[in-house]
């Protein structure tokens, strides 16, 4: 006898669907203002959870010691530099617009020292004389507006920073439990890889976080080193306000800017007012820790996992793009992860063993 055939409610299944989908996007909508800081936080965690180990071996095996510990050193690394900033950015930012927008403010040095340089410093020192014919007014009336219009412009930005702020917030807060409940949390992440896609659901957790510590050893390491490097440079040639321009050079690095911005700048000012002997030994600094790019962060990044540097660079940039300063952290490790778990499903297919055929000679015998 034949089975009768299974009839299935197809106004059941529809509706089903449909309200699971609502549920979804209900769930999204109630958490959506969480979601960049805890994802952030999750990243903060997966990339320094070997350093909470040692620490909690350091506290006598405890966890809420080292919990507390790693939260004040989050608050001192990303909390409190760029909070500084913001606070000095507000605090003198009518003085600054003022000072710009002055040209009485604007002194032209003589740079006599021009025509010390073999070979082309006669030259230069009479095209700097042309230019500042006049006590330099020519040159400072049309370098002036531009000045006061970027001024403006940077200012105007820090009303956008709040939002970074609380994303930072919420990072430190979730970082906190997520410390605490770090065990409990990846093995409930790890059966529900497990449920949606058996081993390789697994598989793909593990090479993800392998992705986020890569990132986190390649991009913020070494914009931490070289912020620290290069502030201690600035700190030692004199540089006025040395603590905020390191802040602002491990911003820069994080975008993939590097520290050039703010150090050769710098230099530029110490020539400026004739301080020649701390302008060459910050010179010589500066090209050492801008050097350092090429060097430590591909080592740092093939420590955690052999990711490419474009991918790293476009991460950064579209991050910044799309989610704002909190992409500089987000952007990179979304294609990281990607980029990973596509490399491994790729890898899962076997090498083919028949070799395509010249183009060129079928396209003669054809």
């Amino acid at each position: 006898m034949t089975e009768p055939h299974k009839r299935y409610d197809l106004a059941r299944l529809i509706f089903g669907i449909l309200f699971i989908v609502i549920l979804i996007l209900a769930c999204f909508w109630v958490v959506q203002p969480f979601i960049l800081g805890f994802t952030w936080a999750g990243m903060v965690v997966i990339a320094t959870w070997p350093l909470l180990l040692k620490v909690q071996t350091m506290t006598w095996g405890k966890r809420m010691p080292a919990v507390i510990i790693m939260t004040l050193l989050l608050i001192l690394v990303f909390v409190l530099p760029f909070g500084l900033v913001i606070n000095s950015i507000v605090d003198n930012s009518g003085q600054l617009v003022d000072w710009v927008s002055k040209p009485d403010n604007w002194h032209i040095p003589k740079l006599v020292w021009l025509e010390d340089i073999p070979m082309v410093g006669e030259r230069l020192y009479k095209g700097w004389q042309s230019l500042t014919a006049d006590s330099g007014k020519a040159l400072v009336a049309s370098v002036q507006p531009y000045a006061g219009a970027t001024t403006t412009w940077f200012v105007s930005q820090v009303a956008h920073v709040g939002r970074f702020m609380l994303h930072g917030t919420l990072m430190v807060v979730f970082s906190a439990i997520l410390y605490y409940k770090g065990e409990a949390v990846a093995k409930g992440i790890r059966h529900f890889a497990l449920r949606l896609a058996a081993s390789r659901g697994e598989s793909a957790v593990i090479l993800g976080a392998q992705a986020i510590r890569a990132v986190a050893l390649g991009v913020v390491v070494t914009a931490l080193v070289q912020a620290l490097l290069g502030g201690i440079g600035l700190a030692v040639a004199g540089i006025s306000y040395a603590t905020l321009l390191t802040v602002l050079m491990f911003i820069c690095c994080l975008a993939q800017i590097g520290p050039s911005l703010i150090l050769f700048p710098s230099v530029i000012w110490l020539y400026w007012t004739g301080d020649n002997t701390w302008a060459t030994v910050l010179l010589v600094w500066s090209c050492i820790v801008v050097s350092l790019d090429n060097v430590l962060r591909p080592a740092l990044i093939r420590m955690g996992a052999d990711l490419p540097l474009l991918l790293i660079l476009s991460g950064v940039i579209g991050g910044l793009l799309a989610f704002g300063m909190i992409g500089l952290f987000i952007g990179p490790v979304v294609l990281a992860v990607s980029y990973r778990l596509i490399s491994a499903w790729m890898d899962e297919v076997p090498e083919p063993t028949e070799q395509l055929p010249d183009l060129p000679s079928s396209i003669n015998k054809e």
